[in-house]
């Protein structure tokens, strides 16, 4: 890592950052019209947040964008034929891709940070490690099949409102209380670990499928890590509230 794009990137967090503190400034000293408490503290923490967000930019750039890339290229090889074939034949793509999607959602720090509060919320009837299974293995089914219409061809705008038509019907039928919880899952998903390598992931395939366009083909992922793990949250609160009517 060489110092003058280490320190681009700081600028470009900096960047990133200034509105946020100058937000905080304006509402602070001109609306609220109070100091900032432990002044000191606070500067601290942007320092951090700055060299962090620094740090993680140019970890993307060096690392896991070139991963996702070469790692859908090996997957994909140069054979694969134009308009798709048999989806038997790329296999290990959709694979690969939901064990991505899967193991990034399960380590994502946003997802943690919801399943913990809801089950303080909830006196320990949502169990944090149930809902980042039930959310894991949606974006995990949904990374896959969104590989799966990278390489088919398939429309975009098609797949997403089919997933939302779903959604919807579940949302009629779904506990209520677990609605809200359900559509925050969908959000939280496409946070610090999950975007950088499925959107590596989704433009390295579409560089590697001969007749792709990167730009129309590439991007798009992210909302497939974003519908499906609603539907998985609803499909799990169902389930679980069916077994325990039967219970009942």
């Amino acid at each position: 890592m060489n110092f003058i794009g280490l320190l681009e990137s700081v600028l470009v967090a900096v960047r990133d950052i200034l509105p946020i503190a100058v937000t905080i400034l304006v509402f602070q000293l001109g609306v609220i019209r109070h100091p900032l408490p432990h002044l000191r503290r606070l500067l601290q923490g942007f320092l951090f947040v700055i060299l962090g967000m620094a740090l993680f930019l140019k970890g993307l750039e060096t690392a896991l964008f070139p991963l996702g890339e070469m790692m859908a290229a090996q997957l994909t090889g140069p054979g694969i034929p134009l308009g798709g074939g048999d989806w038997k034949d790329y296999g290990w793509v959709y694979l690969f891709a939901a064990s991505l999607g899967f193991a990034t959602t399960l380590a994502e720090p946003s997802l943690i940070a919801v399943a913990l509060k809801a089950e303080s919320i909830s006196a320990g009837a949502i169990h944090p490690w149930g809902l980042r299974l039930a959310v894991s293995v949606g974006v995990a089914f949904g990374i896959a099949l969104g590989t799966y219409r990278i390489v088919s061809g398939g429309s975009l705008v098609l797949y997403i409102l089919a997933g939302y038509v779903i959604v919807l019907a579940q949302t009629v039928f779904a506990p209520r209380m677990i609605v809200g919880l359900a559509y925050d899952s969908g959000g939280v998903t496409t946070s610090t670990v999950t975007v950088p390598l499925v959107t590596a992931l989704g433009l390295g395939l579409a560089k590697a499928v001969p007749g792709r366009n990167v730009l129309l083909d590439g991007f798009g992922l992210i909302a497939f890590a974003s519908v499906f793990p609603i539907m998985a949250v609803l499909g799990y609160a169902q389930l679980v509230a069916w077994l325990a009517q039967q219970k009942r």
